[in-house]
């Protein structure tokens, strides 16, 4: 049998006696060190500044393309044509009508007239798959600006050569006036069928006077 042992060991008093002094060094550290961080805790969290107002969105840039109108020609007998721009659109139909308003709106070049009525209204296009445009003007397009059967004309041809030049898909243009098909636009020309472009009717380009070439000097 092991004798009984009375009392603890040694080194066991020693591991308490190390433990009990970490303690009180770990205790000690705390209270010197908690005023320091009292310091930092009790400062003020910076408030949030005021949320950036959002600037104004920029306005799309639409894009533009440039078109041919036929006018009359102030000089001589015909039409002529002048270049513009205007706003593009992917509906065939939308940019015919915006082409078409263009040409009543009138020309901008003092050697033209225009063809239409300054009141004209386009009130709807429609393109059909066989190449056919059907351009509804408003009843003031009956109010050609030169009267006669010249005149209408040339009112009716200015529609059509400027929707047929502009637009390869188009071949044919019939005009309407007030959602119905027209006998005619004042009493001349037949608008009851669909109409393709006639380019003779262009007035002839102006011809710069040619100078005289100067007479040989004869050799003496």
């Amino acid at each position: 049998m092991k004798p009984e042992t009375t009392g603890s060991r040694p080194w066991h008093r020693s591991l308490d006696l190390v433990g009990t002094l970490a303690l009180l060094a770990l205790l000690a550290g705390l209270a010197l060190g908690a005023p320091s961080l009292t310091r930092y805790l009790r400062r003020p969290v910076a408030e949030a500044g005021p949320e950036p107002t959002p600037g104004p969105e920029p306005t799309p840039v639409r894009q533009r393309i440039s078109v041919k109108l036929f006018f009359e020609e102030k000089d001589a007998r015909g039409l002529a044509i002048e270049d513009r721009e205007v706003a593009l659109s992917t509906d065939l139909a939308e940019q015919v009508k915006a082409v078409v308003a263009e040409l009543a709106a009138g020309p901008t070049t003092d050697s033209h007239l225009p063809t239409l009525d300054a009141a004209t209204k386009v009130l709807s296009v429609f393109v059909s798959k066989q190449g056919v445009a059907y351009v509804d003007l408003s009843a003031e397009a009956r109010k050609a600006p030169v009267a006669g059967t010249e005149g209408e004309l040339l009112s009716v041809y200015s529609v059509v050569n400027t929707i047929i030049a502009n637009f390869p898909a188009v071949e044919r243009v019939q005009i309407l006036i007030d959602d119905r098909v027209a006998p005619t636009l004042a009493g001349h020309l037949d608008l009851g069928r669909p109409l393709r472009a006639d380019m003779t009717l262009l007035a002839p380009s102006p011809l710069s006077p040619v100078e005289p070439e100067a007479a040989p000097v004869a050799a003496p």
